[in-house]
């Protein structure tokens, strides 16, 4: 016997868990909505940024990545959701729909991912030499599996040396446009806005030394000695397709590798260059010889605690 329909409250708590999810500078393109009983998670075209992400890639995996979160949410209440993306074709701005499935307990799996929601965040900032242990690998790769993605983790210097030349090409042809880099500064703030990436969240400004590229966030320079990893554990996640629908799958399954790597005790960031240049995102999948589609890489280790980016106030993102 299934729960007839989710209410206004059920709303909020699952709203709650899916505003803690990443999305690109931390713009938080989404809203949410009760409709027909029914918790949906809507894009905002207001907060998808035109320069950066003028396809909608990055709206389409936050919004994936959220409704990840809500499920998560609505499964620890005791009131688990079938979840149905894209479920409208007359209203593509309708990411995901959840509707109530039979109740039953959470799992240990959903209530350990759960508890990761509010720990995890980007830590930009370099990681520890301890390597990643092997079980925590497998556990990572599973998760990506698990949500009918693939994940490709980066071994040894030829592999690392390949992606890293592919995403700082990739960061020099983003960085050569002036209003791609104002863009980016538009959503950097030294304040205590609700949105964007504060300067204190950003990486030390990039040196010369430095494997990956950084998004330029801070002025803030590192001390001596304190370089970026010589060899990160790079993983690349992606799925069979590359449709809209396909993206917002994407969102779920990083949401869900994410939630993983938080709970294993290690640190992320993630490293969009490679897949916001199109050549550059071919590029990669042919040096995984993979046929599906890269979605996103992921820097994982490591790291000193950081804090959470701030989010917006949940009155302001329930409609209807």
């Amino acid at each position: 016997m299934t729960t007839a329909s989710y209410d206004a409250a059920t709303l909020r708590l699952a709203a709650a868990a899916a505003v803690r999810a990443p999305s690109l500078h931390n713009s938080q393109p989404w809203l949410f909505q009760l409709r027909d009983g029914g918790i949906e998670v809507l894009s905002d075209p207001a907060r998808q940024l035109a320069i950066a992400d003028s396809t909608g890639w990055a709206v389409r995996i936050a919004c994936g990545a959220a409704a990840y979160n809500a499920q998560l949410a609505l499964a620890v209440n005791g009131t688990p959701a079938r979840v149905e993306l894209r479920p409208y074709a007359s209203e593509p701005h309708i990411m995901a729909r959840l509707t109530p499935a039979v109740p039953r307990p959470p799992t240990y799996a959903e209530q350990e991912l759960f508890a990761a929601v509010p720990r995890r965040h980007s830590n930009r900032r370099p990681f520890w030499p301890d390597p990643v242990p092997s079980e925590a690998r497998i556990r990572i790769i599973d998760a990506a599996h698990a949500e009918g993605g693939w994940l490709d983790l980066l071994v040894g210097m030829t592999a690392l040396s390949g992606f890293a030349q592919i995403a700082q090409s990739a960061d020099r042809v983003l960085r050569r446009d002036p209003a791609y880099r104002s863009e980016m500064a538009t959503w950097t703030h030294a304040d205590a806005a609700p949105d964007g990436v504060p300067a204190t969240a950003g990486a030390p400004v990039p040196e010369p030394q430095d494997l990956l590229p950084q998004r330029p966030f801070t002025e803030r320079r590192r001390a001596p000695g304190h370089d970026y990893e010589a060899e990160p554990l790079i993983a690349v996640l992606g799925t069979n397709g590359n449709r809209p629908v396909d993206q917002i799958a994407a969102g779920q399954i990083l949401q869900r590798v994410l939630l993983t790597v938080t709970d294993a005790g290690l640190a992320s960031s993630m490293i969009s260059q490679p897949i916001e240049v199109p050549a550059a995102r071919e590029h990669l999948r042919q040096s995984l010889r993979r046929s599906g589609t890269p979605q996103m890489a992921l820097r994982i280790g490591y790291g000193d605690p950081g804090r959470p980016t701030p989010r917006r106030d949940l009155d302001d993102l329930i409609v209807g």
